[in-house]
């Protein structure tokens, strides 16, 4: 005779996350509470103060990425804002992470991005343009040609050059000469050379 379940005996869902109970438990001891709960204010808007005041003191690598994963989840501009701020941290693990993050957010780093290419903090311009990667290729060429006419450090700029070969537009020649003309410099004018190459193919393509 086949067994026959009782209602009583059927999953139920979950009970839904509570708001104020999973920012609590973001403080817990417990790495796996901690761990849930910043999964759950994923469901909350309201949560990225919390989740953002959490992660900037949170030590475990796996609960700080369910974090991230949840305020990229959220996506408002406080999200950005506070995803941002781990740009600036010495814990690269924590910087990476931020950057996977804010990678998915293109829409908000559109406002973000030309504030972050000028920041005083040149390693904060370099990972800006890393992020530019995941802008549309217009938007991307005029943010970088003004890195290559204005900033001071080789280092950006070459950060610039690589993202250009890889999503600029031909637009972005006249810059790249005159950002080779800038440097005298034998590795950032082989990566120029490489770049306008590639945009200049763009160019006879499309023309």
């Amino acid at each position: 005779m086949p067994l026959i379940r009782k209602p009583a005996d059927l999953a139920t869902p979950p009970p839904a996350p509570d708001l104020e109970a999973a920012k609590a438990a973001l403080r817990s001891p417990d790495v796996d509470m901690r761990w849930r709960a910043a999964r759950a204010l994923s469901a909350f808007p309201e949560a990225a103060g919390a989740l953002g005041e959490a992660s900037a003191a949170e030590p475990n690598a796996r609960v700080r990425e369910a974090m991230f994963t949840s305020l990229a989840l959220i996506g408002t501009a406080e999200c950005t804002a506070v995803l941002v701020l781990h740009l600036r941290s010495d814990d690269a693990e924590r910087r990476t992470g931020a950057m996977d993050s804010l990678r998915t957010l293109p829409r908000a780093l559109g406002a973000t991005l030309p504030g972050l290419l000028r920041d005083k903090d040149p390693d904060v311009r370099l990972l800006a343009c890393d992020l530019v990667r995941e802008m549309p290729s217009a938007e991307a060429t005029v943010l970088l040609t003004a890195v290559l006419d204005r900033d001071p450090e080789i280092n950006v700029c070459a950060a610039a050059v690589d993202v250009l070969a890889e999503v600029g537009a031909p637009a972005a020649l006249p810059a790249l000469h005159r950002c080779a003309e800038r440097f005298a410099d034998p590795f950032l004018s082989f990566a120029i050379k490489i770049a306008c190459d590639r945009l200049g193919e763009q160019a006879l393509f499309r023309g």
